[in-house]
């Protein structure tokens, strides 16, 4: 295949990518040719002997690119889902030139020249307001990168985002090898007393792929893992647990300790060229939050009655286990004490995860209420070849019956795929390039042996409806410029339209739909029901305090100084907590630094408050939903042309008030939580 076969439009419906073109050792020289195409582009804009208009700089900006931008979809989509030593080191060679290349064109004194030019007369040029708004964006852009710096600290901000970039792709690296490398292993099917018998067999299939006698349990993202709520031998619960939260700390070749306290300075010290303080500070300021202060004060007011009811949780929990309740005792004894409420009787009764099948809480569940919310209708598509034989399709349609885009799932975990869950793309929807979105969810679920379906727990539930509502925001967007497309908009305003589709995961009516019985198509028993429609506050305690623990340890790396070497990791993670009063016994944060993806390698960098920061506009959005009769199509029609259609082509703060008719009221998360006095 050559290289220009590789760079080329697909043909395929909607531009899928078509994964058949693509080898591993092709990406190398398609990036380099997509870097010189992109290139010579820039240089005929920045080059241009007539002066500067928003359609010879601007707008031919975002038509510029496009080869090298669908070689980038496929190969980063890729190194995530589907990561192979080829892959690895290719990575390990594109990462920084990538950031190279990008920092030259921020850097280009006559293309920025061009775009100031514009910017200073820009209320003089009849632009409609997209255009207005893309060209101070376009100018905020090459000035936080750099445009406005001397020679010298432009060189050394282009050092910098090299390390930063080579330093970020060796921390995926290494985290998803250790990862893979801490599957624990047990010699007896005794040990894993609790887990069903598929998940038994999972375990059983992964000890034998792996050369090895017995069960190995892979683990997840999180510090928690899922197995700890239902595995009855304490000793197994704590080798599961300590394997989690050790991580990337045991030495050898894995570890990234040291890798982290490099990528928090570098960091420190790119801020610092801008006259920043620290990271956090320069990152926030282009967020809705403005400051690192005000994400912060939230979370310490959050942190005070959030730190208490964890503490009542666990004294209710030490009384049910007869015992100390550890951070491996935590999930399990939380389970047990949902079961007893749920069935009255003791805990007897079936497992809500039975009425759980994946199939039917994607078909009946998430598709449903976009159906009943945007009119959406879904038709799988078995014809299309995707990049992995896990991944499936969809064919989304409008209201009006018109194809709208196309719709991916990737939902098992495999050694290949790196942990979590998350949503891209593989095109942007834009009218001025005439694309239709082409949107991919990735989730980390266990594959079930063959012939079984795969059954959820009620938080990987919320992960599909979470994920999906991300996927909405893409496959929902009309805009004119790719600059805006879909999710484009500030980091703590994205999670709000994936937080808020949620609720329907718990609508009585969508629920019905999907969580039917495995085997039977029984629908929910009613006690089991209740739980879920009635959830209370129940355990949010504990899991406020692991998510905003999780956000504090990401602030306090990245408020250190210029000039600040971290070298007790530990330490310094645990006075950040003890700081924000979130040491709280038995309750870890979500993550820890050295396997903190989301901060140290999937940009979320000073970001991983903006899920409570969303989360505002998402109980506030949900509680008028309530009160306005839920997913019926007039209510989503509004969310839709406010929020959903517009991406970042309007200002965040402005398009949740025109969907909401003002500001949001925090009482919403507040009683949601259990934080009201």
């Amino acid at each position: 295949m050559t290289v220009d076969a590789v760079l080329a439009p697909s043909t395929l419906p909607f531009a899928l990518p078509d994964f058949a073109a693509f080898a591993d050792a092709d990406f190398e020289a398609a990036f380099a040719e997509g870097f010189a195409r992109h290139r010579r582009e820039i240089a005929a804009i920045a080059g241009d002997a007539e002066p500067a208009t928003f359609a010879n700089t601007v707008e031919a900006m975002e038509r510029a690119g496009q080869d090298l931008g669908r070689v980038a979809a496929v190969f980063f989509s890729l190194t995530s889902t589907d990561r192979t030593d080829a892959l690895e080191a290719a990575q390990a060679a594109i990462s920084p030139l990538w950031s190279a290349h990008f920092d030259a064109i921020l850097m280009d004194q006559a293309l920025f020249g061009r775009v100031d030019a514009l910017h200073s007369r820009r209320g003089e040029l009849g632009l409609d307001p997209e255009q207005l708004r893309l060209l101070e964006r376009y100018h905020l852009r090459f000035t936080r990168a750099g445009a406005g710096l001397d020679d010298a600290a432009q060189e050394r901000l282009r050092t910098i985002n090299t390390e930063l970039a080579e330093l970020t792709t060796e921390f995926s690296r290494r985290t998803l090898a250790e990862t893979n490398a801490s599957a624990v292993h047990f010699a007896s099917e005794a040990e894993l007393d609790g887990l069903d018998a598929d998940a038994v067999a999972g375990a059983r299939a992964a000890a034998e792929a792996a050369g090895r006698d017995g069960y190995l349990l892979a683990l997840g993202y999180p510090l928690n893992q899922p197995n700890l709520a239902r595995l009855t031998n304490r000793d197994s619960r704590r080798a599961v647990y300590e394997a989690s939260s050790r991580r990337n700390t045991r030495g050898g070749e894995n570890d990234t300790r040291e890798l982290i306290a490099r990528v928090a300075s570098r960091r420190a010290e790119r801020a610092a060229l801008f006259g920043y303080s620290h990271h956090a500070a320069y990152q926030i300021a282009d967020q809705t939050a403005g400051t690192a202060e005000a994400a912060l004060g939230m979370l310490r007011d959050l942190a005070v009655p959030a730190a208490r009811n964890a503490t009542a949780e666990r004294a209710e929990l030490e009384e049910l286990a007869g015992h100390a309740i550890e951070a491996w005792d935590w999930p399990f004894y939380a389970r047990v004490a949902e079961q007893r409420a749920q069935a009255g009787d003791g805990g007897s009764g079936p497992a809500l995860n039975e009425y759980l099948a994946l199939d039917n809480v994607i078909e009946k569940g998430v598709f449903e209420a976009a159906s009943r919310m945007y009119g959406l209708g879904f038709a799988e598509r078995t014809d299309l070849a995707l990049h992995h034989p896990d991944a499936r399709a969809w064919q989304v349609t409008g209201p009006d019956g018109a194809p709208l885009g196309l719709f991916v799932g990737d939902y098992f975990a495999r050694p290949s795929k790196r942990g979590g869950a998350w949503m891209t793309s593989f095109v942007d929807q834009s009218r001025l390039l005439d694309a239709q979105p082409v949107i991919i969810n990735v989730c980390n679920f266990v594959r079930p042996p063959d012939g079984r379906p795969a059954l959820l727990s009620r938080d990987e539930v919320t992960t599909v409806f979470h994920e999906f509502g991300h996927a909405l925001h893409g496959l929902l967007s009309e805009v004119t410029y790719p600059y805006f497309s879909g999710t484009s908009v500030p980091r703590d305003f994205v999670e709000f339209p994936s937080q808020f589709n949620e609720m329907f995961a718990a609508w009585p009516a969508i629920l019905d739909g999907y969580a039917r019985h495995h085997a039977t198509g029984e629908p929910l028993p009613e006690g089991l029901r209740r739980s879920v429609l009635e959830p209370g506050t129940r355990g949010e305690g504990f899991g406020t305090v692991e998510y905003l623990a999780a956000a504090v340890i990401d602030l306090a790396w990245h408020t250190i100084e210029p000039g600040t070497v971290v070298d007790d990791v530990e330490g310094f993670e645990s006075a950040a907590l003890a700081d924000a009063g979130l040491d709280v016994p038995g309750v870890p944060p979500r993550y820890r630094g050295p396997f903190f993806n989301h901060i140290f390698s999937g940009g979320y960098s000073a970001g991983y408050y903006s899920y409570i920061w969303s989360e505002v506009l998402d109980a506030d959005a949900s509680a008028w939903f309530t009160a306005h009769d839920g997913p019926t199509r007039e209510n989503g029609e509004k969310l839709r042309v406010a929020v959903l259609s517009r991406g970042g082509s309007v200002d965040a703060s402005q398009a949740y008030r025109d969907f909401r008719g003002g500001d949001p009221d925090i009482a919403p998360l507040l009683e949601r939580r259990g934080l009201t006095p």
